[in-house]
């Protein structure tokens, strides 16, 4: 499993220290230095069953100055993607990906029910 987050994020933690408790080995990928791609996001949300939405990262300072709540209405799914593969700080974190599924912020109930 590849478990991609952004260091200073607390939520982030509160992830890892979920996993390293319930023993569940991954691999994990800096969403800064290492942004994800529009054709990953677009593998990831397939394979997520989610909304695209649900990839933004809407408490985000950068969201926030770019003002997106309003501009991603007007915006076709291949722009917000394009978009979303700018800059990981746009993207919401973590991101739990395993070979079937991809788990998207941190739920304890969700990764608890997916991964037990």
């Amino acid at each position: 499993m590849t478990f991609i987050e952004y260091a200073k994020c607390s939520t982030c933690k509160k992830a890892k220290n979920w996993l390293d408790e319930n023993g569940i080995s991954y691999e994990t990928r800096p969403i800064r230095e290492e942004n994800p791609t529009a054709e990953e996001l677009k593998e990831w949300q397939k394979k997520s069953k989610l909304p695209l939405k649900r990839f933004f990262n809407t408490s985000g300072n950068l969201y926030k100055e770019l003002k997106l709540k309003d501009k991603l209405k007007e915006m076709s799914e291949e722009e917000q993607f394009e978009l979303l593969a700018t800059d990981g700080m746009l993207v919401k974190r973590p991101l739990l990906i395993s070979e079937t599924s991809v788990l998207v912020g941190f739920k304890e109930t969700e990764w608890e029910e997916l991964l037990r």
